[in-house]
């Protein structure tokens, strides 16, 4: 079967064409013997793929993709989806040539309101948690969902004009719960989805989704 998905080390600098130039560049240091964090890195033949075929992703790659997640949780010791220990994950595009400021990145994929509690007992601080919850959200609902960035920023601003502050840094825990609320709100209004829960479907949510009005 073809290969779609090459685990950090398995690829080099050689192959930009094939990973882009991040993923390519990231094998290499993974050779080199730097310490880089794993992952691995679906190849640009299936963006092109799935562009050609209705958005269809090619057969086998949803099948590499998992052989490849579970490799990653072995290598992490956490598991992605898990409730207890959850594996949180970033997804970044890339491209063979360089395009700053044109590439998406999700970071934190995986959190929910039940994983966001976990990385609560991990760092033991529950404002950290949930400021990086509701950036999940609003990078998610943007990249993946379609709703426009200044969507999210306009409910940030009316909930820190209602308390009478100035900075994200003065929001509380309660506060960036109610902003949690509001950005799923917003998503089910914007696209009449609900922002999905549930790591696998999150993971796999392609952006075939229209575009917000």
């Amino acid at each position: 079967m073809k290969k779609y998905v090459y685990f950090f080390g398995e690829g080099n600098r050689g192959m930009k064409e094939l990973l882009g130039g991040k993923g390519a560049n990231l094998n290499e240091m993974v050779n080199l013997g730097l310490p880089v964090p794993p992952g691995f890195t679906i190849t640009t033949e299936v963006c092109d793929m799935y562009y050609k075929n209705n958005r269809k992703y090619p057969k086998g790659m949803k099948e590499q993709v998992e052989e490849n997640l579970k490799r990653l949780e072995r290598e992490t010791g956490a598991k992605f989806g898990d409730i207890e220990n959850p594996l949180l994950v970033s997804v970044r595009s890339g491209a063979a040539a360089s395009m700053p400021g044109m590439m998406d990145t999700v970071l934190n994929l995986g959190l929910n309101d039940k994983t966001v509690q976990n990385l609560i007992k991990k760092t033991g601080n529950e404002r950290f948690s949930y400021d990086s919850y509701r950036r999940f959200i609003q990078m998610f609902g943007d990249v993946v969902m379609g709703v426009e960035h200044q969507d999210f920023e306009e409910i940030l601003e009316k909930i820190k004009e209602t308390k009478g502050i100035e900075y994200d840094t003065e929001l509380d825990t309660a506060d960036l719960k109610e902003v949690c609320n509001e950005y799923k709100n917003l998503i089910k209004k914007k696209i009449k989805k609900e922002f999905p829960d549930e790591p696998v479907e999150q993971l796999y949510m392609g952006d075939n989704l229209q575009k917000a009005p």
